[in-house]
């Protein structure tokens, strides 16, 4: 993977770059930031630069024999450690799962967590780096390198590692193999043993810059700009987010929907209308019930927070941001405490199969004596 193909990020390339040209490449580096910012790819992408026989002042030449097998993800001085299953009779090492990781990386190296254990079909087992890897890594440390000055250990999600496995690593980093760098790529960086932590080099990899990641979004799924710029909003720098919110767009525009006839219903407390509408309501599945609820929790904060001038931590669309400027007054110290407690009540009620209907209308009524409160 080249440098070209990770999107933005370019600060991060720029000093991996700086820093193999000024030979102060560590032997341990841990980068760590959100799900869906680029790490992964940047590992493989810093990787192949250094092995490039080829490569240029920014990037590797994706041609050389090298680059080639770095594409395909099958150079022989390229080792790959990362979560998998326990399954009776089988060895939960990495090697086991590599093919599917390969097809997985090369398809997307955007995935999380959840998305890898659903392509190797885990049946709501839990993925580890369990302690059968351990002789894994040192065996493949130990050997000489076969086609590059180096070899490679990109470890995903460390903090999946077990005790025993952590430390035979922290073995390896204390006494590092002649020419091997590692690479840990993490999305959660506390939960890795301190003591591991100590001896890598961080690289905290932030959220992808607003117009690379709508360029992105907008290439990948044909979207309009305006609806990529919405969804850029609420993102906040992470493609798996931007993702997730184009996937649930028509979700989301149904509770816009449904939220802001709420608003108005119960500001003027037409009692049929919220009747009719609390029907309508209760005619969806329990899971888009929830999902409603939910979203008008999330609507509240945002208007409590617009109202309350704190706009630097907004993640609204334009078509929420629109309605809010003139609603977001309806929610202030005198109510927002009540209004949440009944989004939250209504969701638990729907949670334990209470009669949809009712729950909604009861929801309704309480809204309107409180909504019109300064």
């Amino acid at each position: 993977m080249k440098f070209e193909k990770v999107i933005g990020q370019h600060e991060i390339k720029a000093k991996l770059i700086q820093a193999y040209h000024d030979n102060r490449v560590s032997h341990s580096y841990l980068f760590y930031g959100n799900p869906g910012v680029g790490k992964l790819a940047l590992a493989i992408a810093f990787a192949q630069y250094m092995s490039c026989a080829n490569k240029t002042e920014k990037d590797s030449c994706g041609e050389c024999p090298s680059c080639k097998k770095f594409e395909k993800l099958i150079h022989p001085d390229l080792h790959f450690v990362f979560p998998v299953i326990s399954v009776p009779k089988k060895k939960s090492i990495s090697d086991n799962y590599i093919q599917e990781w390969r097809t997985k990386v090369l398809e997307d190296p955007y995935f999380t967590y959840n998305e890898w254990l659903f392509s190797i079909a885990s049946e709501n087992k839990q993925g580890n780096i369990f302690a059968d890897e351990s002789s894994e890594i040192a065996k493949k440390l130990n050997l000489k390198s076969f086609e590059s000055d180096y070899k490679f250990m990109i470890i995903w999600l460390p903090e999946r590692m077990n005790s025993s496995c952590a430390n035979k690593l922290l073995k390896i980093l204390e006494e590092p193999p002649q020419n091997t760098i590692i690479i840990s790529v993490s999305d959660n960086r506390e939960d890795i043993l301190q003591t591991i932590r100590s001896r890598t080099q961080p690289v905290k990899i932030l959220g992808i810059a607003d117009e690379q990641l709508k360029e992105a979004i907008i290439n990948q799924y044909n979207i309009s700009e305006s609806m990529a710029t919405d969804i850029v909003k609420i993102s906040n720098g992470s493609l798996f987010e931007a993702r997730n919110q184009i996937v649930t767009n028509d979700e989301t525009e149904y509770n816009f929907a449904k939220f802001t006839n709420l608003m108005r219903t119960c500001y003027s407390h037409a009692i049929q209308d919220a009747i009719s509408l609390s029907e309508e309501l209760a005619k969806n599945s329990r899971e888009k019930q929830k999902s409603f609820l939910y979203y008008c929790l999330v609507l509240l904060r945002e208007n409590f927070a617009y109202n309350t001038n704190l706009e630097s931590v907004l993640y609204m669309t334009k078509s929420e941001l629109d309605f809010s400027k003139k609603f977001a007054r309806f929610v202030n110290k005198a109510n927002v405490n009540e209004l949440v407690q009944i989004f939250e009540e209504a969701y638990y009620h729907i949670e334990r199969n209470v009669n949809a209907k009712l729950v909604f209308t009861d929801s309704a009524f309480k809204i309107m004596k409180i909504i019109r409160k300064n």
